[in-house]
């Protein structure tokens, strides 16, 4: 009973080197209560932070943060024994004596990402969507991959091929760039054992220009959708949509999801019972 998780990003990245491909392998072992709502907070948090600039930032930040702890006390009775909910609500307190911010002021509501103006070029010809078309254009050759991954309770594999175990429980980060945000989920193999194995994992697709919408994935133990949060299985109704989509290999076992703007594969796999 173990959780892996894995993630491919190229040698040579074009545009900044920020566009990566990953591969998630996901080996799941309990039970979590899929009425808790604490993603949901998760989402609202990370769309109302994304773009915080200017002098006001600090202050933002704070609405935000008081906008975050309102949503977890609104779950909090669904979201009893969830170690997701409980590191958030323990983050959040953190955070606002991080930045000296007052538990009672205004608070943000979650703000969906500016989008860019029409690009007709863009509309036009959809290769602004499909990372390694561009890539190939660019540099007249495929992009090359690198791979980490995060398995077992947990052992984590570096892109420099350098291992580590983390035996930690609760939630932390495995991944966090301006396109994805990726959390696991542990808990321990059995009472009083410092094993962990990983039962939960959330993955944010962050809005990109004319390609997707901000979309959410989480899996569970004996609960794989075959969908994003909201119902969907494509990235939204932009003119790039279809470059991020969701296909399932084996029913409850084994989702791929693909997302051709960032060059990027997702395998999310429960093995074991």
């Amino acid at each position: 009973m173990e959780g892996a998780a894995g993630y491919m990003r190229p040698r040579q990245a074009a545009d900044a080197g920020f566009l990566i491909k990953t591969l998630f392998l996901l080996l799941v072992c309990r039970h979590v209560d899929s009425h808790c709502k604490i993603l949901r907070c998760n989402s609202e948090y990370v769309a109302s932070t994304l773009n915080l600039r200017g002098p006001q930032k600090s202050a933002a930040y704070c609405n935000a943060l008081r906008s975050y702890s309102r949503c977890t006390r609104r779950t909090a009775r669904t979201c009893r024994g969830d170690l997701a909910y409980h590191s958030a609500v323990h983050g959040i307190e953190d955070l606002m004596i991080q930045n000296k911010c007052a538990r009672e002021g205004p608070t943000s509501p979650p703000r969906p990402p500016q989008l860019p103006a029409p690009n007709p070029q863009a509309f036009g010809s959809l290769d602004f969507c499909d990372y390694e078309k561009r890539f190939a254009t660019k540099h007249g050759r495929p992009p090359l991959y690198q791979h980490c991954a995060a398995f077992g309770d947990p052992h984590v594999r570096t892109f420099h091929d350098e291992f580590h175990t983390c035996r930690v429980e609760g939630s932390w980060p495995l991944l966090d760039n301006n396109f994805l945000f990726a959390q696991a989920t542990s808990y321990p193999v059995a009472k009083g054992s410092n094993a962990t194995a990983t039962s939960k994992l959330t993955i944010i697709f962050k809005n990109m220009k004319e390609c997707i919408d901000q979309k959410v994935y989480q899996a569970e133990i004996d609960n794989l959708p075959a969908a994003f949060e909201d119902g969907s299985m494509n990235g939204g109704e932009r003119p790039g949509g279809n470059s991020l989509t969701i296909h399932e290999r084996i029913p409850g076992r084994h989702v791929e999801i693909r997302a051709a703007y960032i060059g990027t594969t997702i395998a999310v796999r429960q093995a074991g019972k």
